[in-house]
């Protein structure tokens, strides 16, 4: 009985060591303008570990923010008054104990940099840098929705990079994902509601507010987002819109319908897809990367038309502490190097035989050797999870062909520096 006691004891030790709640360190906040409105921008070092969100209290009210968080922007707030704000990290019931700090907002908004310029996030136009591609074949050969480019044809989601060179580290970040296979996360619906929906809307489609949680790293409201719009189902309640006209996408992670219409979200993020503009570094957006989820879902419209031209999205059980662009956001504490960073863009071997594949599974295959996909979310699962729309159009016998791709047929390519926390 004893032993029986001893073995039962091993995991929940062990469990307990990983674990390591400490208050942050070097906390400061400072007020700050932004969309020239005041705020006030609190940072601090993440020494924690093991921690499943940090929280920030106010007077009696509390922000609940994504593990390995370092920073948060309260906006409301008024011009001329004093501030207290207390920071802890928390796992379940248990909480560290809390690091305090205050900051007095300006009777005048603050002269610090933060009000998005034209380009910024929460500017007309969406990502940070780099404006609207120009010339007359800028968007030649990219992928199309509701009459919109998705993004210019050099845009690293629409690059072909079949010929690209074999990341230095790619046996390290394959062999994290020993023993797993590609799986197809979408389907026709027959088995479940799965895959991540979008939809389109006319120019003038009625805005609504946007209420972020993480208001500090989303595009403020209002936004476009119709009542009826398809939320994802499963736990994420992600919702994905693009606009007709100007062609801009409007993507929500955790999005609840307010009795206005308005959506209760944890994050927001807009994208021009007429631009190669990225997010701020350190910013998340509907996605744990930062990076847009749209143009990563694989379609039944391309499919069936014979090819997709652009990367995919792919979601795996772990990631490291850093990212590399065009991502801009890391989801982990872990400092291992042998873990893929947030963007690594995977691509299946040209040694692997697609032909012994058949229908839309041979096309997304294709995919895959050709354009990549990029790493762009911690799935918790045992899985390489591809990303695609709930669809009646999916022949879910041919997908489950690609559940027979072993994570070791994958291999990393160079793309880019790291990015590192």
């Amino acid at each position: 009985m004893l032993a029986v006691i001893a073995l039962l004891a091993v995991p929940a030790a062990a469990d307990a060591a990983s674990v390591r709640l400490r208050a942050p360190r070097k906390l400061s906040a400072g007020a700050v303008s932004v969309a020239g409105a005041p705020a006030v921008r609190l940072r601090w070092r993440d020494v924690a570990r093991g921690e499943t969100r940090w929280e920030v209290t106010r007077a009696g009210r509390r922000v609940i923010l994504r593990a390995n968080r370092t920073g948060y922007t309260d906006r409301r707030v008024s011009a001329g008054r004093r501030y207290r704000y207390r920071v802890r990290p928390c796992r379940r019931r248990r909480c560290a104990h809390s690091r305090t700090v205050s900051a007095t907002v300006p009777a005048t908004a603050p002269g610090v940099p933060g009000s998005p310029a034209p380009g910024e996030p929460g500017a007309p136009g969406g990502g940070s840098g780099g404006g609207p591609a120009t010339g007359g074949d800028a968007f030649a050969g990219s992928p199309t929705i509701a009459g919109c480019p998705v993004f210019p044809k050099d845009n690293p989601w629409n690059t072909d990079i079949s010929s690209f060179p074999v990341h230095r580290n790619s046996a390290a970040y394959i062999s994290s994902l020993s023993g797993m296979t590609l799986w197809p996360d979408f389907g026709s619906g027959r088995f479940g509601d799965f895959g991540i929906p979008f939809g389109t809307v006319p120019r003038d489609q009625a805005l609504v507010p946007i209420r972020p949680a993480v208001a500090d790293e989303s595009d403020p409201g209002p936004y476009p987002i119709p009542p009826n719009a398809r939320v994802e189902g499963g736990s994420d309640h992600h919702v994905l819109i693009v606009r007709q006209g100007d062609c801009q996408l409007f993507e929500l992670f955790d999005a609840t319908k307010d009795a206005d219409n308005g959506w209760s979200v944890y994050s927001a993020a807009r994208f021009d897809l007429r631009s190669n503009a990225l997010r701020h570094d350190g910013w998340t957006s509907a996605d744990a990367a930062g990076l847009p989820m749209f143009p990563g879902l694989a379609r039944t419209d391309e499919v069936n038309a014979g090819a997709i031209n652009h990367a995919l999205r792919v979601a795996i059980p772990r990631t490291q502490k850093a990212y590399i662009h065009p991502a801009t956001h890391f989801a982990s504490s872990s400092t291992d190097p042998g873990l893929a960073p947030m963007g690594l863009r995977l691509r299946l071997k040209a040694s692997y035989d697609v032909s012994r594949l058949t229908g839309q599974a041979r096309v997304i295959a294709t995919a895959l050797q050709r354009y990549g996909a990029f790493v762009a979310d911690n799935s918790g699962g045992s899985k390489v999870f591809v990303s695609g729309t709930p669809d009646p159009a999916w022949n879910d016998e041919d997908l489950d062909q690609l559940k027979g791709i072993p994570a070791s047929a994958l291999e990393a390519v160079e793309t880019g520096p790291i990015v590192t926390g």
